[in-house]
């Protein structure tokens, strides 16, 4: 029998919005070569993701983690604060 990986997904990236009640949105880049010419571009996606106290700022570095759908939208919950900003 082979053992299913039951490890969440995890995601680095800073807060772009923190103007929702307990929820943030993060952006997250990622460079990704290109097909054709070889030259690194960079990519981004934004993320929404539940803060329940309300802890972050706008340009803190956050880890967050998949979970199970919250709302329409909300997919990912914070784990950790990296870094805060000044």
């Amino acid at each position: 029998m082979s053992e299913i990986n039951k490890s969440k997904k995890t995601k680095t990236g800073s807060v772009v919005s923190d103007k929702m009640e307990k929820s943030i949105v993060v952006k997250v880049e990622r460079k990704v070569q290109h097909p054709l010419y070889g030259k690194f571009v960079k990519k981004t996606v934004k993320y929404i993701a539940d803060d329940p106290d309300n802890l972050c700022k706008i340009g803190d570095l956050v880890l967050i983690e998949e979970c199970r759908p919250l709302s329409k939208r909300k997919r990912w919950r914070l784990r950790s604060i990296l870094e805060r900003t000044a």
